[in-house]
């Protein structure tokens, strides 16, 4: 069992959820998120001022699959994610943590069989 967390940009949320439910993944946390990575925030004008934001917001999405999910669920949203045919700073990115054990609250089970 894998945990996956993607952060990506949130325009590309909706072609992200599309693709997952495409391979079956259909349970997924969502959170809203803030960072700082290479694109180094941007620039705005307020009132004739001008202010650089440090932080991008994008999306966190976080997913428990079993082994045999964990590629295609990478594929997925990495080719949904990415914007353009050679993707852009800031598209996001994917890690892959190993998951020790997960159990389901309201049965009690555990493992493969709880996810």
């Amino acid at each position: 069992m894998k945990y996956i967390i993607a952060v990506i940009q949130p325009s590309r949320l909706e072609a992200v959820k599309e693709a997952l439910s495409k391979i079956e993944v259909f349970r997924l946390t969502i959170s809203d998120a803030q960072g700082i990575g290479r694109q180094k925030g941007h620039k705005e004008v307020y009132r004739g001022h001008e202010y650089r934001v440090n932080l991008v917001n994008k999306i966190k999405l976080e997913i428990a699959v079993n082994d045999e999910f964990v590629e295609p669920t990478i594929d997925a949203i990495s080719n949904a994610a990415r914007t353009g045919e050679e993707g852009k700073i800031g598209d996001g990115k994917i890690f892959i943590l190993p998951m020790d054990e997960v159990v389901r609250i309201r049965t009690r089970e555990r493992g493969s069989e709880a996810i």
